[in-house]
């Protein structure tokens, strides 16, 4: 990676390099142990264009260096009840093990943060493993905090439930 710049765009879903970009970032993203700890299996991969496409609140923004796509964040927007303003969720956030520590994931957020603000959004919002303390230190650094970790009630979890 050396000195070269990292680049950040929007994806454009409807072009096929971006398609296939996101694609193999993700996939890529959901093999690292931080992920899934395997690939996307086929089924999914075919599924996740369409998809996203599919979806009117979906943001991409693909990450190059020297023209190779290095990273991606995927974001969605949605509403706070408690400010009556749209946010932006991260919801994937990832960069190829080879790029890392170069500044692509700094680059990312700074994106997010710039088209969140545009938007006219109250916040950014992720979720992050609690284990993952790369990504826990890139986010500290860039002002990210546990939500509600300052509040008489305690810090809020993030929970899912799998359904079939």
């Amino acid at each position: 990676m050396g000195d070269r710049p990292v680049v950040v765009v929007e994806a454009d879903l409807s072009r096929a390099d971006h398609q296939a970009v996101v694609l193999d970032l993700t996939s890529a993203y959901a093999a690292d142990p931080m992920g899934a700890g395997r690939p996307l299996p086929e089924a999914v991969r075919e599924r996740v264009i369409p998809g996203l496409r599919a979806a009117p609140n979906t943001k991409v923004f693909l990450a190059y260096v020297g023209g190779e796509a290095v990273g991606l964040a995927t974001c969605f927007i949605g509403f706070s009840t408690f400010h009556a303003r749209p946010l932006l969720n991260i919801h994937d956030l990832a960069v190829l093990a080879s790029a890392r520590g170069h500044g692509v994931g700094r680059a990312l957020l700074a994106a997010v943060e710039e088209e969140a603000r545009e938007l006219g959004c109250c916040k950014v919002t992720l979720e992050v493993n609690e284990r993952n303390e790369r990504a826990l230190q890139i986010y500290r650094t860039a002002g990210f905090v546990q939500a509600g970790a300052d509040g008489p009630t305690g810090g809020a979890l993030f929970f899912a439930k799998t359904l079939g």
